[in-house]
């Protein structure tokens, strides 16, 4: 196995050892991949990737833990289920990703905080209100980026579908709080 190399102004935070147990979890999921390329064929955002799916779990396996936290394909993953649906051995190629999301967002990498923080903003909305109230989610969004910059670059995104009714005007709530108990059930379990 390669050995990892953590350094202060490294992607990752924390300890080789506490994301090496963290990636043992992914590990066991992948252990059985053969390299054979149908993750990689079978994936639509294979192109704006920097390491193919395939590439990514050989990294796994090989421990290289740096590489795998600088590197953006894990983020861009969409959850399709392809690749998982293609896997000649039925391995949870999705699952793996979607846990390399989870180590990233648990270790708040300073690298991948735009999509952790959307996402985190994403189910605050859904927690609020039971489903994603856009304007007020992608309100908080901007303002947890706290870049004056970001929200001009999808100005006309927003006029536009503003224009087609695909997104209203309303004002941040607190919403009916119908789903807390949900959430916080779920925290629990994490949490154990």
């Amino acid at each position: 196995m390669a050995e990892a190399k953590i350094t202060d102004n490294s992607a990752t935070k924390g300890a080789t050892g506490d994301l090496e147990s963290m990636l043992g979890r992914v590990r066991d999921m992948v252990s059985a991949c053969m390299q054979c390329g149908s993750c990689t064929g079978s994936c639509p955002n294979e192109f704006a990737m920097d390491y193919t799916p395939r590439r990514i779990w050989r990294m796994v396996l090989m421990g290289e833990v740096d590489d795998i936290f600088k590197s953006k394909t894990f983020t861009l993953c969409s959850n399709c289920y392809m690749c998982t649906l293609r896997c000649p051995r039925g391995l949870p190629l999705t699952d793996a990703m979607s846990a390399l999301k989870q180590i990233a967002y648990q270790k708040d990498m300073q690298l991948h905080r735009k999509s952790t923080l959307f996402y985190r903003d994403f189910l605050e909305s859904v927690r609020r209100h039971g489903r994603v109230k856009e304007m007020e989610f992608m309100t908080m969004y901007f303002a947890h980026l706290k870049s004056p910059l970001v929200p001009l670059t999808f100005t006309p995104l927003g006029l536009k579908l503003l224009s087609k009714g695909k997104i209203s005007m309303e004002l941040p709530s607190k919403g009916n709080g119908r789903l807390n108990r949900l959430f916080e059930r779920a925290e629990k379990l994490e949490a154990s």
